[in-house]
């Protein structure tokens, strides 16, 4: 039994303790996966536990190869660590949506960053700093939401675009009734058609919680002659 514990907490790369660390990576990734697949977002559990294991096999190949083949025990294992931690951008960059007018999956993104940092903690022999760690991100993502929630302080962009007959070009009391229902205008793009006498006007918006869209849609309804009025994360061109 001694030798088994030995093995596991051992610096050097054993083959009980390269199990036990890919095991413990393995489920470190799948439990914030877990919360990342709660919230519909595409990266769940098993792309969180593949970031796991492959940042801790990255470390455990990174200690092994001074030891084993140069005999060395202050090698530099921090070779390839350092180079997950910046190639596992790509896996971030891909967890990105970006629509016009609003991004996704930053959160995601930072969460696969930190979670090949655990798999280098747990590869590292960092047990305990890998499960708190852990600990920690689930703890952010789950209860920092809710507080979010319950002071109103989560603001959400959305996109109001307006299609209306003619050539609209006072555009004011329209901001001025979004602003009234408690909306932000960050930015307005207006699009003319000539041809057919249509204009396009998007408000790019920023609200806090859920907008009540249909009892303000109605009193635009009533501000311009609208074709139609649009509640979206994406701008119409």
């Amino acid at each position: 039994m001694d030798t088994l514990v030995n093995q596991i907490f051992s610096p050097d790369v054993t083959p009980v303790g390269a199990i036990v660390k890919l095991l413990l990576a393995l489920l470190l990734g799948a439990g914030i996966g877990m919360e990342r697949r709660y919230k519909g977002q595409i990266a769940g559990m098993r792309t969180f536990a593949l970031i796991g294991m492959g940042a801790c096999l990255a470390m455990l190949i990174s200690i092994y190869i001074p030891q084993q083949y140069l005999g060395l025990k202050n090698g530099d294992p921090g070779r390839i660590a350092a180079q997950v931690v910046s190639g596992v951008g790509f896996l971030g960059a891909g967890a990105i949506i970006q629509m016009k007018g609003a991004v996704r999956g930053l959160t995601t993104a930072a969460g696969i960053w930190m979670t090949a940092c655990i798999g280098l903690a747990v590869g590292a022999g960092m047990y305990l700093i890998a499960i708190v760690a852990t600990l920690l991100i689930i703890i952010v993502l789950v209860n920092i939401e809710r507080i979010e929630r319950h002071i109103n302080f989560q603001w959400e962009s959305r996109v109001i675009s307006i299609k209306a007959h003619g050539i609209v070009d006072d555009l004011e009391p329209c901001r001025k009734l979004i602003s009234e229902h408690g909306v932000r205008v960050a930015d307005t793009l207006v699009r003319y058609d000539y041809d057919n006498q249509l204009t396009t006007a998007n408000f790019l918006v920023r609200a806090k919680g859920t907008l009540d869209a249909p009892p303000l849609f109605h009193q635009l309804r009533e501000v311009v002659d609208a074709v139609s009025i649009t509640l979206t994360n994406e701008m119409d061109v």
